[in-house]
């Protein structure tokens, strides 16, 4: 049986990915800033070294995949969390971890959502993020001068975030598999989370009113285990021939809202 680590692993997606995994025989390490195995704060460059530093140790012989859901909503309140978590936390656990990868010619699973084929994207700041990604305090440094008052800054972000962050991937997947390390994205669709239980009647009934054809005639959202199922897959060794591939776990979403895109 493998090894995997886990960020975010005591959120909603973390969380079920995580059981399903050890209920399937892998040791799981999981990668969270509370209530975790290696609890370090992804947010910011001293917590991702720390917990590179503890995984090495623990895992000197390498880890067979790495699976990244840490991550904020565009309604946490805090633009620079948004980048610096979603986009920068998730680089640098990959960038940090790809050499106990290659020792075990493992893979990578991260997750991105559904919302980079459903909202107009601000691909100035996706440009911005993908081409100065050496430069992480600069851009949060222009990010804080953002309003934070007006709700659509956090939408923008995060959906530039998760943009940037698939774009990342997809440009990466190729020279990591022909080194023998996969990489491959989930995009979910809306979930049950703590989060989304808390919501307003309006927010639900936003929600509600995005069609997921799975769900056609309920008034509910998809379950973490949907998305854990897909993550835990592409994990795998039946996966051995995906490489670079985005995942849409959203019921069909993506497809009924962009039903002439094939690619």
């Amino acid at each position: 049986m493998g090894i995997y680590a886990v960020t975010g692993g005591s959120g909603s997606i973390g969380k079920k990915t995580i059981e399903l995994l050890k209920k399937r025989g892998h040791e799981v390490i999981n990668i969270d800033i509370y209530h975790s195995d290696i609890e370090a704060d992804l947010s910011i460059p001293e917590g991702r070294q720390k917990a590179l530093d503890e995984l090495a140790s623990m895992c000197p012989d390498g880890i067979d995949g790495l699976i990244c859901s840490a991550g904020v909503s565009g309604s946490c309140g805090n633009p620079e969390m948004i980048v610096s978590l979603n986009f920068f936390g998730t680089i640098a656990m990959v960038n940090g971890a790809y050499d106990l990868l290659l020792k075990k010619r493992g893979t990578c699973v991260i997750v991105t959502s559904n919302v980079i084929s459903q909202y107009k994207v601000r691909m100035d700041l996706v440009d911005l993020l993908n081409n100065s990604s050496e430069d992480e305090y600069r851009i949060c440094k222009l990010i804080s001068r953002m309003d934070k008052t007006d709700l659509s800054t956090g939408t923008a972000l995060y959906v530039a975030s998760k943009y940037a962050l698939t774009r990342w991937m997809r440009r990466r997947s190729a020279s990591y598999a022909a080194n023998g390390v996969r990489i491959n994205a989930v995009a979910p669709g809306n979930i049950h989370t703590a989060m989304t239980a808390t919501r307003s009647m309006n927010e639900k009934m936003a929600l509600n009113a995005l069609p997921i054809p799975t769900k056609y005639g309920k008034e509910t959202l998809m379950e973490s285990i949907e998305i854990a199922y897909a993550i835990v897959f592409l994990a795998s060794s039946e996966a051995c021939g995906i490489n670079g591939i985005v995942m849409f776990v959203d019921g069909g979403t993506d497809a009924l809202l962009n039903a002439e895109k094939v690619y």
